[in-house]
């Protein structure tokens, strides 16, 4: 690279987003309103194979049923919060409660063992950016969580891990799943909308090859001349400037439907044959991301109650020119691959609904369990954190997956829970990190509703 793309590069840095994994949420900032007294339903379980392989899909242990059942969440320990952190060591890390006095059940923290099994890989491979651990930290819990009886599940975690807050320990998750969208592989009547696959002229730079100062940071863009400027923004790429650029893996029969399946990442695209073509993130544009259910709710668009995922579709199909419009407001492009698998997260490994979640990384290893304490119940309890998300920034924000049909859409699309988060980390790092601890009151935690716990 020349020295004027090295300059062009690091001024980048600071105007563009580094982007891994799956994208982003739908994050309106408001909660939709809570059903008292409904009763979530059990989610028919998936089969379960040999944790690690490509296809694995893990029954989650948690109930829902897309209507929402509202819980008292813990209170978080009171911290002095450090607004110049960057990471979790910056943050700061208090105790949490003891995992035995947590709601889980045996059910839950079993799919939640699986999970973490398949993420124990990673979790030891890879440099933690939280700052809290090293990859040796994971080995005991790693290799104890191989050999788990049967109802041993509760038990195992208890036994090598300790619950710690972030931060305040301030939660907020929204949700994320599968969609299924009409497409065709060919464009014909109908099916009109490019489902890109990366463009040829998209690079990507790591500029901490570059900079000591810049390690960590990375950007997109395109050379022009002799210089990296930035990629395409999506006004650009919806009138056709990647054309000849980017391969078209399918055409989407509507524009809102293809603009949410690169919020969500993933997806099943039905062909017109019936057969289904399964899609995931592979890359983005670069540019930042902006929700426009939030721009649309301060320009009053959205009437109460229809700021949820559905409200916000039903808006943009029923006013295609503005939606259109809105749409492109949002510069975040993202381009896809096609899979042989279900959803695969930021780990590389298989996503499963009710069990996986997005995280910054800067705050939890990718790859560690975290419970949440939220004011809904389907939200609430064991969490891996095995993906990330463009708009999933900052300690104790989550973004939940809820896997694919009808139940994950209605879950996902309204998910916006408050509470308060404990990331769960192996036993013995609160005394290597914070050598004067600081012990709360237990008191402090109170009790969570939801589950109760089990001996």
């Amino acid at each position: 690279m020349t020295g004027n793309r090295v300059i062009a590069s690091i001024a980048l840095a600071l105007a563009l987003s580094a982007c891994g994994g799956r994208v982003v949420p739908l994050d309106t900032g408001a909660a939709p309103p809570r059903q008292p007294g409904r009763q979530p339903v059990s989610q028919p379980s998936r089969p379960t194979t040999r944790p690690g392989s490509p296809g694995q899909q893990i029954a989650s242990g948690r109930s829902f049923d897309g209507r929402i059942q509202g819980a008292t969440p813990l209170l978080a320990a009171p911290v002095v919060a450090n607004p110049g952190a960057t990471t979790a060591a910056t943050a700061g890390i208090v105790p949490g409660p003891s995992l035995a006095t947590l709601p889980i059940t045996e059910a839950q923290a079993e799919a939640a063992r699986q999970a973490f099994l398949t993420s124990c890989p990673g979790l030891m491979r890879r440099t933690d950016a939280s700052g809290l651990t090293r990859g040796t930290d994971w080995q005991p819990a790693c290799a104890a969580a191989a050999g788990v009886p049967r109802g041993g599940a509760r038990a195992f975690f208890a036994s090598y891990f300790e619950a710690v807050q972030v931060g305040d320990g301030k939660a907020f998750a929204t949700g994320y799943y599968e969609p299924e969208i009409a497409a065709s592989r060919e464009r014909r009547a109908g099916y009109t909308v490019p489902i890109y696959a990366r463009p040829n002229d998209l690079i990507d730079v790591d500029l901490g090859k570059f900079s000591d100062a810049l390690k960590g940071k990375k950007i997109r863009g395109r050379v022009q001349g002799s210089n990296l400027v930035p990629y395409y923004d999506r006004a650009a790429i919806d009138t056709g400037v990647l054309d000849g650029k980017a391969p078209v893996l399918a055409w989407g029969a509507d524009e809102a439907s293809v603009f949410f399946l690169q919020i969500q990442g993933s997806g099943r695209l039905r062909l017109p044959n019936g057969e289904i073509m399964r899609v995931g993130y592979d890359t983005q544009n670069g540019r930042d991301y902006t929700g426009i259910g939030a721009l649309m709710k301060a320009r009053g668009l959205l009437q109460p109650g229809q700021t949820s995922m559905q409200g916000i579709v039903a808006w943009l199909r029923a006013h295609p020119e503005e939606g259109r419009a809105i749409m492109a407001e949002n510069k975040s492009f993202v381009f896809f691959r096609e899979l042989d698998t279900p959803p695969v997260g930021a780990m590389g490994y298989v996503v499963n609904g009710g069990i996986s979640a997005a995280a910054d990384v800067k705050y939890v290893p990718l790859g560690a369990p975290v419970f949440l304490s939220m004011d809904r119940q389907d939200a609430s309890g064991l969490w891996v954190a095995q993906d990330t998300g463009g708009a999933i920034k900052g300690a104790n924000r989550f973004d939940t997956f809820w896997g694919a049909g009808a139940v994950a859409e209605a879950t996902a699309g309204g998910m916006a829970a408050r509470g308060t988060a404990f990331l769960l980390l192996p036993v013995g790092t609160l005394a290597r990190t914070q050598p004067q601890r600081y012990t709360p009151d237990p008191s402090i935690y109170g009790t969570a509703a939801g589950a109760p716990a089990q001996p």
